[in-house]
């Protein structure tokens, strides 16, 4: 991981302004800047150590169930319950943030309504 602080830490720091919409001990919540739905939030670690979910998955489980854990209580307070839980895992999947994120999309989707 690269010493230089990725956005997600900086919008946590305070360096990047962005509306924390939720927020547990190791991982936080904020609301997509260019939505691909009705409802689009990414939720994040606060810990910027694992670039995706596959290494957040080995290094810690417990961090990955917070994440999860944290869209499903967004997800029920925001699209009722009924949401597509999203991890990007390099570049050629769209990945353009290395600080592991989940987006979490709700809102009135169809099977072919969010995809490239």
């Amino acid at each position: 991981m690269s010493d230089e602080p990725s956005i997600f830490t900086r919008i946590l720091r305070g360096e990047i302004p962005a509306e924390i919409i939720a927020e547990t001990e190791g991982a936080f919540a904020i609301r997509d800047i260019a939505p691909q739905a009705p409802v689009h939030v990414l939720v994040i670690p606060k810990s910027q150590e694992y670039r995706n979910v596959v290494e957040l998955a080995a290094g810690d489980p417990q961090l990955l169930a917070e994440v999860v854990g944290l869209a499903n209580t967004l997800a029920a307070e925001l699209t009722g319950g009924d949401f597509r839980l999203v991890f990007n895992t390099g570049a050629d999947a769209g990945q353009t943030v290395f600080h592991v994120h989940a987006h979490l999309l709700g809102g009135g989707l169809t099977e072919k309504s969010v995809g490239a």
